[in-house]
């Protein structure tokens, strides 16, 4: 069965996910015409011959044949495969007051596969609804946990029990009727206030068009593909449990209209699928309102925002020297922390970590390019001024190799890499020094094989063994041979021969076989520096040093100090040189491993410690530096209220938004609808949001006082009215009249019932970057 989208009527309405990143190309359509909806057919042929003249050959007797099939779609029964998403998810509890519960098909043309007699061809109403139930609602389900009862076709649709009203079908084959479903029985006036009219069906779906794939959050899934959404026309305005049911109303027309049969007391409907959430708005915390005061300080002083131990609730006013010492360290981003030096006095010093509130100046080589060391003294800087240590550089490389050491892969790799590595250079030294020894090689050879001769001289019959095993042959007066030796060139030392061998190393064509020696064994030691260059696996205190510096509900920018990230990736090369050899090829296996290495340092952060974190664990931050997005190069929680993000730059934007959650349908805060674009080629873009334009506008009304139904004494509260009725007008009309329209389509209210995101921006001033 093929597919088609309507073409009547206005294009269908685009708009790109609001919260999504990248954006998402996402496109609503009214509905998706099937070609033939399920049912039996029959084709018949009939073949007539006519003549030339055009006279029937055969009258009375025409060739025929008929052929008969069925078309099936879904009918009681909802395969779990069909079902692509839904909101709220099964077993949520939030405030979700203001939310208009959704289910998301995975087969689009499914709503609309089965015909409506009160459906037209140009406003095609689909043949299933979302219906929202409170807890005590539904006799068979109390407590609202989405109980169903298990009952055949048959008890569906010709119910055993009086005053139960089923469905009118008929015509179906007997293992239909055979067939289990599940059912709910609906009180006949809950029904009545409780279900769409006929009109406002067709309003209640639409088809979702995603290019290209997307992303996950905690909600929805965004698939790149065509999807059939079916949204309810209950809010959950009270605090309680809900069930929300998708079923059919296929063998009802005529009874959405308010009115049913005298005598009716129940209404039985087959749930296709169903599940159930908490609505407490007591339990919900106000996100706007914190995220406004995460960023609020920022507006004021961007300096309010640094990652700094506060100098006290009461610092001096005329600082002294000391005074004045310690506030300018602690605005760089310091904290003392206890010391003791070698000689064992006790004492304190300055520490700051990788991430810093200022530009870390630059420092002199403390690391890494001073060679290898064993011990961490080598980072320690003094000021001899003060008579202080500054020990970060030092507390980063004793990081880095005690991380290393505790990584038994890395450092049996390292290890393996630096005795592979030492084996080659040993190799290239014995040729290097055989070369460099020149006359003394001759000299050693001779008196070898003198020696050889004259053993074998005068062993006296013995056997070579025995001649062996016997005392040495007593020294004797220089000979005409030592002589020849010694014309031939000065004895040539040890020192001078290692030095020949020492220098074939650092020759082009020695470091060319230690550079191909170092590629060839650093195996995964790259990407687990690469690792280490993003701070993972670095304890949280070592980042922010003092829980003052990160108090609760709060929000910090920093850089981050590249001499740190140095002395802390410098610690973990140091791993497993033990040797002079190892110390002089350590370089080639540290140059090896920067050259595979896949990822840029970081060069700037956030950090947020708050109730948000938790509640919005995926929640969208995005940095920019002159308009262009930054990359996230990690995010990461150190702890449950806290978030870390590394980018690879220092951005002068950044911009909070609440995290995606699929596409939500519902209304804005303050009970009001953010209306977005609905003309194409207008400013903003279509399904972008119209600032400053709310609806209703003007006066006191909302969403919820203007456009309810009337649920009556005990009746179902938060029922949307979307068409006139009552004398009252309905949701379509008037979001229609605001844009000047006689009505709206399902994809341009789809669009405007969008959830608007949670959004704040934070622009950093140039002298605070």
């Amino acid at each position: 069965m093929t597919t088609e989208p309507k073409t009547a009527g206005p294009p269908p309405v685009a708009a790109a996910a609001p919260t999504a990143a990248p954006d998402l190309d996402v496109t609503f359509l009214d509905h998706l015409r099937p070609r033939a909806t399920a049912g039996p057919y029959r084709v018949t042929v009939e073949q007539v011959l006519k003549g030339s003249d055009g006279q029937t050959l055969n009258p009375g007797d025409p060739l025929t044949a008929e052929h008969s099939f069925e078309i099936r779609a879904p009918q009681f029964v909802l395969d779990a495969a069909s079902v692509h998403a839904f909101y709220p998810a099964p077993g949520a509890a939030g405030d979700f007051t203001r939310t208009l519960p959704h289910v998301t098909l995975t087969r689009a043309p499914l709503p609309w596969e089965r015909d409506q007699r009160w459906s037209r061809a140009d406003r095609r109403a689909p043949w299933m609804a979302l219906l929202l139930f409170r807890a005590g609602e539904l006799p068979d389900d109390p407590e609202g946990l989405a109980h169903t009862t298990k009952r055949t076709v048959a008890k569906l649709v010709t119910p055993d029990e009086p005053g139960v009203l089923g469905p009118a079908l008929t015509g179906l084959p007997p293992e239909t009727l055979s067939s289990d479903c599940h059912t709910i029985d609906v009180p006949a006036a809950l029904f009545n206030a409780l279900v769409p009219r006929e009109e406002e069906m067709y309003y209640l779906a639409h088809v979702r068009d995603v290019r290209p794939a997307a992303l996950r959050d905690d909600g929805e899934t965004f698939t790149e593909g065509t999807f059939g959404v079916l949204t309810g026309n209950r809010f959950p305005v009270t605090t309680g449990d809900y069930a929300a049911h998708l079923v059919s109303f296929e063998g009802f027309d005529g009874r959405l209209e308010g009115e049913l049969p005298p005598g009716t007391e129940f209404v039985r409907l087959a749930s296709l699928w169903a599940w159930s959430f908490r609505c407490d708005t007591k339990a919900a915390f106000d996100a706007q309102g914190i995220l406004q005061k995460l960023v609020a300080p920022g507006h004021d002083d961007p300096e309010d925002l640094a990652l700094r131990l506060p100098p006290g609730t009461d610092p001096p006013s005329d600082p002294d020297d000391a005074q004045q010492l310690a506030l300018e360290r602690l605005r760089r981003g310091f904290v003392p922390v206890a010391h003791r030096v070698l000689s064992g006095e006790r004492t304190y010093g300055w520490y700051r970590g990788p991430a810093t509130p200022v530009t870390a100046p630059e420092v002199p080589p403390v690391v890494g390019e001073r060679g290898t060391h064993t011990s961490a003294d080598h980072a320690l800087i003094y000021e001899a001024e003060h008579g202080l240590f500054d020990v970060s550089y030092a507390a980063a490389w004793t990081l880095g190799r005690a991380v290393g050491l505790a990584d038994p892969q890395y450092a049996a790799e390292t290890v393996r890499a630096r005795r592979q590595l030492a084996n080659a250079a040993a190799q290239l030294m014995a040729r290097g020094g055989a070369r460099g020894a020149g006359p003394s090689e001759l000299a050693t050879g001779r008196r070898s094989l003198r020696a050889l001769h004259e053993l074998a001289r005068e062993r006296g019959g013995r056997s070579l063994a025995e001649a062996l095993a016997a005392p040495q042959i007593p020294s004797r007066p220089a000979t005409d041979d030592d002589a020849d030796v010694r014309e031939r060139g000065p004895r040539v030392s040890r020192a001078e021969a290692r030095a020949a061998a020492h220098a074939l190393l650092a020759d082009e064509d020695g470091q060319a076989v230690l550079r191909a020696t170092a590629e060839r064994t650093t195996g995964s030691l790259p990407q687990w520096l690469d690792q280490l260059t993003l701070l993972r696996g670095v304890p949280f205190p070592y980042l922010v040093p003092d829980a003052r510096m990160l108090p609760p509900e709060s929000l910090r920018l920093f850089r981050i100090d590249p001499a740190w990230l140095a002395a802390l990736t410098a610690g973990a090369h140091d791993v497993g040189v033990h040797t002079s050899l190892d110390h002089r090829l350590a370089p080639a296996l540290r140059e090896a491993a920067a050259g595979r290495s896949a990822v840029a340092p970081p060069a700037a952060g956030l950090l947020i410690r708050s109730a948000l974190v938790p509640a919005w664990p995926q929640i969208r931050v995005t940095a920019y530096r002159k308009g262009a997005a930054l990359t996230e190069l990690r995010r990461d929680h150190p702890d449950h209220d806290v978030l870390l993000c590394l980018f690879d730059g220092v951005p002068d934007e950044l911009v909070l938004r609440e995290p995606s959650q699929g596409i939500r349908f519902g209304i804005d805060s303050g009970d009001l609808i953010n209306l977005r674009q609905l003309a194409a080629g207008g400013d903003p873009e279509l399904g972008a949001s119209l600032p400053g334009r709310r609806f209703p506008s003007g006066g006191s009304s909302t969403v919820f006082t203007a456009y309810l139904r009337d649920g009556g004494a005990g009746g179902p509260a938060g029922v949307l009215r979307l068409l006139d009725g009552d004398g009252r007008e309905g949701l379509v009309t008037g979001l229609a009249r605001e844009f000047g329209l006689d009505s709206l389509r399902p994809s341009q209210l789809a669009v405007e019932l969008i959830n608007s995101p949670i959004e704040q921006r934070l622009t950093v001033p140039p002298a605070a970057q």
